[in-house]
């Protein structure tokens, strides 16, 4: 009954990392979340699960935050600071082990053989990208040595790429 039970907890775990993070608020298996700084200063994170690719995080923090930046009522936006990391983190499966066996009886004479296996014990990587930017806000476009964003673009080119509309998310 123990092993049911640790193998069904195993599966739903597997089954909830079964794919890479949504777009959607920080949870369990990852996400996005801001603290607003200033009045158009925010820091703008997205942590992904084992399954999201870095490319995939760094688009979600640029979506989120042009989102944040339409949702304050400015229109672009410029990172003035950024960081990327990687968490690793190591899961050792469990192991089971299956044994067989015959015997046979001629007389006084038993003859036998056995045959065991033992699965799992894998020790696994499991790599979970996340990207925090801090952005400063404008209405308008500045000009600044710096790389500004349209939001609305950014919302319409990268909602459409992850099938997102701007707008949905927490303000």
């Amino acid at each position: 009954m123990k092993a049911a039970s640790l193998a069904a907890s195993i599966s739903i775990v597997w089954l909830l990392a079964g794919c890479a993070t949504g777009y959607q608020p920080n949870g369990l298996t990852g996400g996005f979340s801001e603290t607003q700084l200033d009045t158009n200063v925010f820091k703008v994170s997205f942590r992904g699960n084992g399954y999201t690719s870095h490319d995939r995080v760094e688009d979600f923090v640029l979506l989120r935050s042009a989102e944040l930046t339409l949702a304050h009522g400015f229109t672009h936006f410029a990172i003035v600071d950024g960081k990327s990391y990687e968490n690793t983190s190591y899961m050792t499966m469990p192991t089971q082990t299956y044994s067989t066996g015959s015997a046979t009886v001629a007389g006084h004479t038993a003859y036998g053989s056995a045959y065991t296996t033992t699965y799992g014990g894998q020790t696994i990587a499991v790599t979970k990208p996340g990207t925090t930017d801090t952005i400063v806000a404008f209405n308008g476009k500045p000009n600044i040595p710096a790389m500004v964003y349209d939001a609305r673009f950014i919302c319409d080119s990268l909602g459409v790429k992850y099938d997102v509309t701007c707008g949905s998310g927490n303000k």
